[in-house]
């Protein structure tokens, strides 16, 4: 395992450019900016690495009027983001004058005993204020950053690094990460909270009110699992501008990432278009799935009937993925959490066991015998042998010749008897066909090239 990163919090108003300077430091576009007070609504976490120091770095959410109960609980995720860190930034819009709410902002992070360093951002504007003018808020460390030029953000990086020790992260650690992934509103941050086992994610009734990835990590059986909560995605159609278009390029991300996505649907409005678009997403990523149908207890009459009466008709729309477990939880009552757990548990074992060839060999040479593949007239196709070339998705690799005319229906006979013989729950199983034929005039064509090559003299022989 990894020793536990140093991690620096970015605390400020709303739209004073916390987001764009997060993106300048993390390299990326991973939190969302938008011109909207308030876009960022909830911790977003990135990686930042200079030289032999690497740390978390945290964009929390804006202050606004701490009246409204939702923008309350966005203040709360301030303190909490105070008290987690080591180092915290405190960024100010360098063209405004000093406010009521920069001056409770500073309050709060120099409270902290923290060490605190104060950006004075948007330097490069016309009408930036003179540094004298900010050091009534008592934070000694300043620094005039433009996140639009790239200003300040190496200066800001060297104090930081002086003030954390050096920490490498460079261990691979064995941290299984599981996503969130299903429409707004579908109960993901309430299912994060409940594995959580803590108020991690901003929780309010608002579609869409999880923006970005939201994480946290838990121990399971020994086992540090890591559990991202993505933005809901919408019918490509319904996003807003700007910011929808950021959260479903999040969700995305977030599946390429994770070794394991549950894929949450509301048990009130069920197997829609998207909720397909989604699983085949996660199927072509080659990720492991779990179809999860939440809100179980809002279910009236849910006596064994109706779950009997439910699953064959969602196994009926993801029948091009047979193989993801379906379950039904409620965030409420707290059924069936712990077996999401158990599931995540085996379908990664699943995902990385390895099949020695000569077990491979004999289902092939068995899978042949009772069925040999179609072909046309006078080229059937031969299977000659297959080897495993890789885990998490697991890969087989099929040598023969004629392989071009196999149907599809066959590679579908060959994943079923792969999965009945290994288990393969959970997890996507991928297949390649090498044509030997092929492969042996590729390399006749590539020898005759590196001849020609040789033969033909350089610019500096001429």
């Amino acid at each position: 395992m990894a020793a536990k990163l140093p991690t620096v919090a970015i605390i400020g108003q709303a739209n004073v450019g916390k987001s764009s300077l997060f993106n300048r430091f993390v390299r990326s576009r991973q939190a969302i900016v938008a011109e909207e007070a308030g876009t960022t609504r909830d911790n977003v976490l990135g990686k930042v690495r200079s030289g032999d120091h690497t740390f978390w770095l945290v964009d929390t959410a804006g202050l606004k009027d701490p009246n409204d109960e939702f923008e309350a609980s966005i203040q709360e995720q301030i303190t909490e983001a105070a008290d987690a860190a080591d180092v915290i930034l405190v960024v100010v819009d360098s063209t405004q004058y000093v406010s009521d709410e920069d001056r409770i902002v500073a309050k709060k992070a120099l409270k902290s005993k923290k060490p605190v360093i104060l950006l004075l951002n948007k330097n490069d504007l016309k009408g930036a204020l003179p540094t004298d003018e900010f050091r009534r808020l008592g934070i000694k460390d300043i620094i005039r950053t433009s996140a639009e030029h790239n200003e300040g953000i190496a200066d800001a990086i060297d104090l930081i690094t002086d003030l954390i020790p050096p920490r490498s992260d460079s261990v691979p650690d064995d941290i299984i990460r599981v996503s969130l992934i299903g429409r707004p509103n579908v109960g993901k941050s309430n299912l994060f909270n409940t594995l959580a086992g803590k108020q991690q994610a901003l929780v309010a009734n608002i579609a869409g009110t999880t923006r970005d990835v939201n994480r946290v990590l838990v121990k399971y059986k020994g086992q540090s699992i890591e559990l991202l909560d993505t933005a809901g995605m919408r019918k490509p159609g319904k996003q807003e501008v700007g910011i929808e278009k950021f959260s479903v390029l999040r969700s995305l991300q977030a599946i390429e990432e994770s070794d394991v996505c549950f894929l949450l649907m509301d048990v009130n409005e069920l197997n829609t278009q998207l909720d397909q678009r989604l699983a085949g997403i996660i199927d072509e990523a080659g990720k492991g799935m779990v179809i999860v149908v939440s809100k179980w207890d809002s279910v009236q009459d849910k006596d064994a009937f109706t779950r009997d009466a439910l699953a064959p008709k969602i196994a009926r729309t993801f029948d091009f993925v047979p193989w993801a477990p379906l379950i039904f939880t409620s965030s409420v009552t707290g059924q069936n959490v712990t077996k999401l757990f158990d599931l995540v548990l085996e379908i990664t074992t699943r995902r990385n066991q390895e099949i020695k060839t000569r077990q491979l060999n004999d289902l092939l040479q068995n899978a042949v015998a009772k069925h040999p593949p179609a072909g046309l007239k006078n080229t059937h196709p031969k299977l000659r042998y297959m080897v495993q070339t890789d885990v998490s998705p697991p890969w087989f690799v099929i040598y023969g010749s004629n392989l071009k005319f196999i149907h599809w229906s066959y590679k579908r006979y060959l994943e079923r008897l792969m999965r009945e013989k290994f288990d393969y729950i959970g997890t996507p199983i991928k297949f390649s066909f090498r044509d030997e034929k092929q492969i042996k005039a590729n390399r006749e064509k590539e020898a005759a090239a590196a001849a020609d090559t040789k033969k033909s003299p350089t610019r500096d022989e001429e």
